[in-house]
This record gives C-alpha cells, structure tokens and sequence, in this order.
C-alpha cells in the first residue's frame, strides 16, 4: 500500500484540480487510484462534484469519497477559511472498497447491515454526513448495537451553516443531504485514534441519582458538592482551566480495573442548578463511573501526541502507516491552538513524511473503548497500513 497527499490553495477549481494531477503525476504516473478522498472548502462549492466525476472518467481514481468544509488540511498544512483543496490518494491491491449511500431508498437499517455482513474483524467504514438532515447519533448507537466490530472514522461537513448548503461526494456522483461511505476490508490495516482533547482530574466516582441529562448525585452527595471538593484540590492551573471550560467523562468499558485517558467518552458539562444538579450534553445512567475532565491548548497537546506515539510503539503493530485522515473539529486550528496547522504537523512530527489529508468538521466521529461516537473538540484520525 501507498498514499500521495496533495494540497493546492489555488482560487480556481480548474488550477487546483491540474496542481492536484500534477503531484500524483510526479508519483503515480498512469497508475489509478483504489481510492481518492477529496476535501473541499465552500469557494469550490459548486464544482467539486465534477472534479469527483473527472477523476474516474479520466481513470485516475476508481473510487472517490469527499465533502466540502470551512477549512481543510493537507500534506503540513491547515489551511483556515481559504480556498483550498485536499486529496489523498490510496494505492492498495487487493483491498476491498464499497460505497455506501446512506438516506437513500435502499439504505435501511437491515440493508446497510445486510451489505456490512458478519465478518467486521478488520473492516472499517470512513464515514461523511450532513450535520443538518442525517441523525449521526441514532445512526452510530444502531451500528455499535448491531454491528458491533465495525469501526467508523469521519466527520461532518461543515462548509456550510444552512440545510442542503454542503456537497457530499461518492464516486461521481454529489448529494445535498444525508450521508455517503466507503466500506473497506480486504489486506488492509486501519488502525483509529480519538485525541479528545482532555484529561481526567480528580478521581472517579459513580452516578447514584440521574435523569436524562442531568446529574443528581454523584456518590451519594449532591453532584455540585461534589465538584466543589474536586476544584478546591486542584492547582491553581487546573482551576483556571475548569473556568475556561468544564467537561465531564464516562467510562466505555466498566470493566476495566484502572481507568485512564482514553477511558472515558468526553461531554460538556452545560451548567448546575440550585438543587446541587448539574447538566450535560450526553444521557446518564445510574451506576456509570464517570470523572471530571479539563481542556486547553496545552492539554490538546499532550493528549494528541500521547495517544500517536502509543500507536507508533505498540509492539504488536508490523508495518508502518502509508498514509493518514485527519477529522479535526473546527474549534480546534487556530481557534484553540496559538501556532497554525498544529494536529497535522503533530501527525507528521510522530510520522515523518506521512500523507495526510482532512478536513475540520462540525463533529468527529471515531470509536472509543470499542464504540462509535461524535465527539466535539476532537481530532479522529485514521491510519492506513499494510495487514500482516
């Protein structure tokens, strides 16, 4: 396997879609590609789709899966709020690719679960949705419930801030709505992180009185109490940042004996109320173990390049990656972070040289403790390797 990724920041499609052919000419010669992701921001809006359709009627690419954004990534850069058009080209033998239009006539539950199958080891879905009029959320609950094994890594398109204002791409073909797919197996490697953003502080405790979204009590006392405990040992680093922002994780997996980063699926806490509750944006069940968590630069930092370097030193992995997807959330970039184009130089500053290409969305999907989920904040990357 191998991946070219390019970039061009051209005002014009037609100069991007020939700088864009120029860099896979330099490394790919007449050669197509399996699979070609294309990343679009809104100043190209209108001629994505044919640029998608151009690919495989000129041979380049047999599959293509793409979305507009208000800002992409490609080869070292972010680029924010400019026109800019990102690719990466996948060049692997023998991996199998399906394309999967989802909030189409046949694309009920059964049917996406008919064209999944039984065998999921390995296999994994890169997944692209509308944020207005696709259910992400009720969508990933029914994979996690009936097609558990099946990784999904995306985002959604975040182009535009009005319905039907996005393009999603499959193959040659351009959607205003809905969501589209590529299903891969076959002698390929996928291997997903979720950086949240966030660690633990604190320590854990468990739900004794919830509804809904609100957190009543949590061992025993009053929720809020509770919080003021954890604040009042803090540093004073740690209490400025739960002023900045508090967030609040619960464990995936509750049988695990120790829990750390990464354990836990990470929501915002959205505010308290007089009775000691206190609210989230995430439902809560009685006799979860759930942790306070802070977030800041800083933060996003140490959790990112943390969790890329377990990936590069785990001993069980045989290959290196050929190439990567980064779905970073649009409230990362400069919005969070004081130098430009951090998360991708974070990827290539663990992986040298790696292709990657992205986009920032307005939620990211990727599995944690063995579930999938939309996270906010977060960057959800994709690393594509040879299977042993």
């Amino acid at each position: 396997m191998r991946c070219i990724s390019a970039l061009s920041t051209a005002r014009t499609m037609n100069a991007a879609f020939h700088q864009i052919l120029e860099k896979f000419d330099e490394q790919s010669g007449e050669e197509p590609a399996d699979l070609c992701l294309i990343f679009s921001s809104m100043h190209h809006v209108d001629e994505v789709g044919r640029m998608a359709s151009l690919l495989i009627e000129q041979g380049r690419a047999l599959h293509v899966l793409g979305c507009t954004a208000e800002s992409v990534a490609g080869e070292a850069r972010e680029v924010e709020g400019s026109p800019a058009l990102a690719v990466l080209a996948v060049f692997a033998p023998g991996m199998t690719i399906e394309p999967i239009r989802l909030d189409a006539p046949d694309s009920s539950p059964a049917s996406f679960a008919a064209r999944v199958g039984e065998d999921r080891s390995g296999r994994a879905l890169i997944f692209l949705a509308d944020p207005f009029s696709f259910r992400t959320d009720e969508f990933l609950r029914q994979v996690n419930a009936d097609l558990r094994g099946l990784r999904v890594v995306g985002g959604m398109a975040s182009g535009s801030q009005v319905p039907r204002g996005n393009q999603l791409i499959l193959d040659d073909q351009a959607y205003l709505d809905g969501a589209v797919a590529m299903l891969l197996g076959g002698p390929v490697g996928v291997r997903m992180l979720v950086s949240q953003g966030c660690r633990p502080v604190g320590h854990t405790m468990i739900v004794t009185s919830a509804e809904n979204n609100v957190i009543r009590e949590l061992g025993r006392r009053p929720a809020l109490e509770v919080l003021r405990t954890v604040f009042q040992d803090l540093s004073q680093e740690d209490r400025r940042r739960i002023q900045d922002g508090l967030h609040i994780g619960r464990v995936i997996n509750e049988y695990q004996g120790e829990f750390g980063r990464g354990d836990f699926l990470v929501r915002n806490v959205m505010g308290a109320d007089t009775t000691g509750a206190i609210q989230i944006n995430d439902i809560v069940r009685v006799g979860q173990t759930v942790q306070f968590h802070v977030r800041d630069a800083d933060t996003a930092d140490d959790d990112l390049r943390l969790g890329l370097l377990k990936v590069r030193d785990d001993p069980a992995r045989t290959s290196k990656p050929a190439g990567a997807l980064l779905f970073s959330c649009n409230g990362r970039g400069t919005r969070l972070f004081k130098a430009p184009d951090h998360d991708i130089r974070t990827i290539r500053d663990v992986f040298p040289d790696l292709p990657v290409a992205g986009f920032f969305a307005m939620g990211e999907v990727g599995p944690i403790g063995g579930q999938n989920f939309v996270h906010g904040y977060a960057a959800s990357i994709l690393l594509l390797e040879d299977r042993a």
